[in-house]
């Protein structure tokens, strides 16, 4: 399988929070859930959902640039929202995420986030042979 990478987008706030937010082993990526937040661990967008997800998929998207990947690596994605009607209002915004196919995955609203200025998270797997 071979040694875990690491990936830290943001070490100090990870290593606040207790995560690690990617981990590559072999040929499969595994990321943390994403949210809308600053360097400082700040959120931001704070009450406008539609943002908020636009600048989870900016992480993300770091993080996957990181490991050589794109979207359409992502084989799973899960989204946790505070407000399913908002996301579901915005979602077609994930078309423009993935463009040649949508990866497997659960929409799931939930009561909170870590912060409750947080709307989304998303979580993804990437398979990058």
């Amino acid at each position: 399988m071979g040694t875990p990478d690491y990936f830290h987008l943001r070490p100090e706030i990870e290593q606040a929070y207790g995560y690690t937010h990617a981990i590559k082993v072999g040929d499969d990526i595994k990321i943390s859930g994403a949210v809308s937040m600053d360097d400082e661990g700040n959120p931001t967008a704070v009450g406008d959902l539609a943002q908020q997800m636009r600048n989870v998929y900016d992480d993300l998207r770091r993080v996957l640039e990181h490991y050589g990947c794109t979207f359409d690596d992502v084989i799973v994605e899960n989204v946790f929202t505070t407000d399913m009607a908002g996301f579901l209002e915005a979602a077609e915004y994930r078309g423009t995420i993935y463009t040649t196919r949508f990866p497997t995955g659960s929409w799931l609203e939930v009561k909170g986030l870590a912060l409750p200025e947080l709307l989304i998270e998303i979580e993804l797997e990437a398979h990058k042979p």
